[in-house]
């Protein structure tokens, strides 16, 4: 199932639709690969879900992460 969210890096924000199903880390890496989010100098391992208020990991699914249509993902950096 494809759902839209979406993203935000640093002031920037981004929206995506991609498979529920995909590794967040991955998924966001094909994107930047084809064009469709700017090149970033960082790695992120964590997202912050705005619908829940929680932290995600980046190397899971959107499902398992529990991230649905609608949601923001804000990029966290190692400081934050």
């Amino acid at each position: 199932m494809y759902i839209n969210v979406t993203i935000k890096q640093q002031q920037q924000r981004f929206d995506i639709r991609i498979d529920s199903e995909q590794n967040i880390i991955e998924g966001l890496k094909v994107l930047t690969d084809s064009g469709k989010l700017p090149a970033d100098n960082h790695t992120y391992d964590y997202f912050r879900s705005f619908v829940r208020n929680t932290l995600v990991s980046a190397n899971k699914t959107f499902a398992q992460e529990f991230i649905y249509d609608g949601d923001i993902l804000e990029a966290v950096t190692p400081n934050d």
